[in-house]
């Protein structure tokens, strides 16, 4: 057998199926490797994705029906706001929802994520 091999010719039998064997188990590792790195990650993103955006909708759905009932007892509830200072509930209503909207920006601003990017930015200086 030997001699065949170092004359060229191909050698068949057991050794030729484990070769083939091999490589077949090499491409199922791989291509199983390649969907628990890829796949996995991919469902948990979308998961969260799902359930932020749900959230989020819910979230906001809350917060404009919190302010029309701040307003609703601004214009019912008390007496003040008759005549010329009809107007004056709903100002107070776009100025709350001024800052909630401020305070939104500034926590998505300032809060974990600037901590997390100033301290990558200290990392890149210290290297």
């Amino acid at each position: 057998m030997r001699l065949r091999a170092m004359a060229g010719e191909r050698e068949s039998g057991p050794s030729r199926s484990r070769i083939r064997e091999s490589g077949t188990d090499a491409f199922r590792l791989t291509v199983n490797y390649l969907k628990q790195e890829t796949l996995g990650p991919l469902k948990g993103l979308a998961r969260t994705l799902v359930f932020g955006l749900l959230g989020a909708i819910s979230l906001a759905i809350a917060v404009v029906l919190w302010l029309l009932a701040i307003l609703r007892i601004l214009e019912t509830e008390t007496g003040a706001f008759h005549g010329n200072l009809s107007w004056l509930p709903y100002l107070i209503v776009m100025a709350l929802a001024t800052v909630v909207i401020g305070a939104a920006i500034w926590r998505i601003t300032r809060g974990p994520a600037a901590r997390r990017r100033r301290a990558a930015r200290s990392e890149g200086r210290n290297e």
